[in-house]
């Protein structure tokens, strides 16, 4: 689903993040709205900020991709 461009410079507002940020958070499929409802308020101090929290999420992805694609090569050599 396409949102509107004035929902994520919302979101980028409000979270404060940047051009990378918000690319990062649509190649992961998430939308503006939760972006935003993640943003910690004062009794949320165990959450982490939204730019950290979206970038240690996309780390993860990364390396289970890495890790996939690592299987499948070595998976590919033992075959031959």
């Amino acid at each position: 689903m396409s949102y509107r461009p004035e929902e994520w410079a919302e979101a980028k507002k409000r979270c404060r993040l940047d051009d990378e940020d918000i690319r990062i958070a649509r190649e992961m499929g998430l939308n503006p709205r939760s972006l935003i409802r993640n943003i910690p308020g004062k009794d949320d101090q165990w959450k982490l900020p939204v730019k950290d929290w979206l970038h240690g999420m996309y780390e993860e992805r990364m390396e289970k991709s890495r890790r996939k694609a690592e299987l499948k090569r070595q998976e590919g050599k033992d075959g031959e």
